[in-house]
């Protein structure tokens, strides 16, 4: 079934614009409220949202939506999604709910949904929400005498910080290192500086002053140029990059070089293996993740599997094979011992304890192998995967895998979150790498100009 409002992560698209509008945010808080009625007990949302202005429109509509349909809203404010993946199940509620899009600029909103298990949301289960959305959902109105309420609840913050410091060992300590963090304007501009400074860091915190159009401007994860340059204008030991719901994170060591999250799952692969901690024999990774890292599993003697592109996908492969070690390229890493999804503040907690017990520059614990040249550029078309099945464009992909041989990648992808097609390419020769994505990008750009 073609999926009209669901994409790799939840809901999403540019705010105040189908789908992401007050009217379709309310018939989602129907339809789910509809599918997660189980039993005659009180039923509870939590909803928690990031820094985005229009987060204020879509948060009302839901509770709107969640209310009719007979479910009490517990209302979060702004905090990190794996804050809301954790209250789901602290809380003993029936759904979780965050409005967020995550990395994309604050123009755009999106809505990600949780199970009472603090699990994203399986594809068959989004399915069935998608038919409820375009259905007369008047039948999910509870009767006037069954309607929800709504209510902030106090002290979230407090309850996650404490969730991610018992993720170290009660004799952690950070005290000694000058951190950076920066907490891209968003949800977790409260939560990390206050829990890294709470287990003894020196804390530099930047870009922790949203105002509802500046979460992930020029900062954040997937800008980390002003991070590095703070890092070294304060001599800092490490930097940590947050993304506008904290969900991933981005390290930047003591030259302010960046290191991306496959470099941070071989550490902590690597350091739970030794400690005789992981489990599943390996990590599982997506397919977008740098051949570099499934060689040095190899080394290891460990194994790495791939996924289709979202933590989610990551998440179900690692639940269904007993892996605790997983994520994404982009900073997404799931620890399953302690998290339901990828938590930013989590990971750069256990970067951070393997750089303790090593007493070793962050550029020596954190560079794990060397990656192979992968080049990733991106085609806007708002025409979903269409051109991809262009005759000339398929041609153009035969050729480049016949170029690039067993020991070189090819991945071209729609993206679930943007109107993009995403081409990437990876081989040990960077020269032919660069010429074999240019090729497809301009076939793919002249169906475009064509259509």
């Amino acid at each position: 079934m073609t999926r009209q409002y669901f994409g790799t992560d939840g809901i999403r698209g540019r705010a105040n614009r189908l789908p992401m509008t007050a009217e379709v945010a309310m018939r989602v808080g129907m339809a789910v409220g509809m599918s997660f009625q189980r039993g005659s007990h009180r039923h509870r949302v939590v909803l928690g949202k990031d820094t985005r202005l229009s987060g204020y429109m879509i948060e009302n509509a839901m509770v709107a939506g969640f209310c009719a349909a007979g479910m009490d809203v517990f209302l979060l404010g702004p905090i990190p999604t794996p804050g809301v993946a954790m209250l789901v199940r602290s809380l003993r509620a029936d759904i979780g709910v965050m409005i967020s899009a995550s990395h994309n600029p604050y123009y755009d909103n999106g809505i990600k949904l949780f199970g009472p298990d603090g699990y994203k949301l399986s594809d068959e289960i989004e399915a069935r929400i998608e038919q409820l959305l375009d259905r007369d959902v008047d039948i999910a109105l509870a009767d006037a005498d069954a309607l929800g309420r709504a209510k902030r609840v106090d002290g979230v913050h407090d309850r996650y910080i404490e969730f991610a410091k018992r993720t170290l060992p009660r004799s952690m300590s950070l005290s000694g290192l000058r951190i950076v963090v920066d907490c891209a304007n968003g949800a977790g501009y409260k939560v990390a500086p206050a829990a890294l400074w709470e287990l003894g860091a020196e804390v530099i915190a930047i870009n922790c002053e949203p105002n509802g159009l500046n979460i992930n401007e020029d900062c954040g994860s997937t800008h980390p140029l002003g991070l590095s340059k703070k890092v070294h204008e304060v001599r800092a030991d490490i930097g940590i990059a947050l993304d506008g719901d904290a969900d991933r994170v981005v390290i930047v060591d003591e030259t302010g070089a960046i290191v991306d999250g496959d470099q941070l799952m071989a550490m902590i692969a690597e350091s739970w293996h030794r400690n005789g901690r992981l489990a599943g024999g390996g990590l599982v990774t997506t397919v977008m993740s740098n051949l570099g890292l499934e060689r040095y599993m190899d080394d290891l003697g460990l194994s790495l599997h791939r996924t289709k592109v979202g933590d989610r996908y990551v998440v179900e492969h690692m639940r269904a094979h007993g892996f605790n070690v997983g994520g994404e390229q982009s900073g997404h890493v799931v620890l399953s011992d302690f998290s339901t999804t990828g938590d930013g503040l989590v990971s750069a907690l256990q970067v951070l304890a393997c750089i303790k017990r090593a007493d070793k520059p962050v550029s020596e614990v954190c560079r794990k192998f060397e990656p192979v040249p992968q080049v990733l550029k991106n085609v806007r078309f708002s025409g979903g995967s269409a051109p991809l099945e262009d005759k000339s464009v398929k041609a153009a992909i035969d050729d480049a895998r016949a170029r690039l041989g067993e020991k070189g990648r090819l991945v071209i992808r729609p993206s679930g979150t943007e109107p993009l097609i995403r081409v990437m390419a990876e081989a040990d020769d960077k020269v032919l790498v660069e010429q074999v994505v240019d090729d497809i990008i301009g076939v793919i750009a002249d169906v475009k100009s064509a259509a």
